[in-house]
């Protein structure tokens, strides 16, 4: 294994890669010598994403599409089986804040948005995606959540909401392909210098908070070949699974 290129030959999707820790994420995998299949709404950003990771001497494939176009992610999964066979990684990053307010007060479009960005878009990259995933030898899911889904705060039920179906999505995923080589779990990245942190908490200092590039390695360290957790949700602040 090249050091430098820890991750050469491999092929990951990446969704929500045009900012934030999705970006941070792509760049890595890109710059260590992974293929970058990158996801993301916006086509300038993502043309900035292929600029770096070719500058270190990566490749990508960019797609430009709405996680809401579900039918579009059916066609990336025959893309990728016909270019590649085959699917090493697949981060599933992407994610929408929706809006704080009480339960009772939520547009339905807002919820509906909020629900497919946040769960169903991930449920139907797990249905496109899997056959590619078990052809890996090393194949290895991550999905971002967060611990509303857990504190149920108040005025934060899309988040706590979504990513708890999006927590129990994963894994019970885990459990239907631990024997089958997928190793599929949660990363709770916390606070994080992004704009759906600005967003929430328009208030807050951002310096006091970690650049997302900072919580990378964690990440990356759930792609390992070396993994044998599966269905397990990780804390970037406790360095360990809940």
């Amino acid at each position: 294994m090249n050091a430098h290129k820890p991750f050469e030959g491999r092929i990951a999707v990446v969704t929500g890669a045009s900012r934030g820790i999705g970006y941070q994420i792509a760049k890595s995998l890109g710059t260590k010598g992974a293929h970058v299949v990158a996801i993301a709404r916006t086509v300038g950003a993502l043309e900035e994403l292929d600029d770096e990771i070719q500058a270190a001497g990566g490749s990508t494939t960019l797609v430009p599409v709405d996680l809401k176009d579900f039918d579009a992610i059916d066609r990336l999964g025959a893309a990728i089986y016909e270019r590649w066979k085959k699917l090493d990684f697949l981060i599933g990053n992407a994610g929408i804040l929706g809006v704080l307010s009480p339960v009772g007060h939520i547009s339905p479009k807002v919820f509906e948005e909020t629900l497919a960005v946040n769960v169903t878009a991930n449920w139907r990259l797990i249905r496109s995606l899997d056959p590619l995933l078990r052809q890996s030898d090393t194949a290895r899911a991550v999905f971002l959540t967060a611990a509303e889904a857990h504190s149920c705060k108040p005025y934060w039920s899309l988040q706590a909401t979504t990513k708890a179906a999006l927590e129990a999505l994963v894994k019970t995923y885990a459990a239907e392909t631990r024997n089958m080589g997928v190793r599929a779990n949660l990363f709770d990245p916390g606070p994080v210098r992004t704009a759906l942190r600005a967003k929430a908490m328009p208030g807050e200092d951002p310096a006091r908070l970690p650049a997302p590039e900072e919580v990378v390695p964690a990440v990356l360290d759930l792609l390992s070949p070396d993994l044998t957790a599966t269905g397990e949700t990780y804390s970037y602040s406790s360095r360990k699974a809940a």
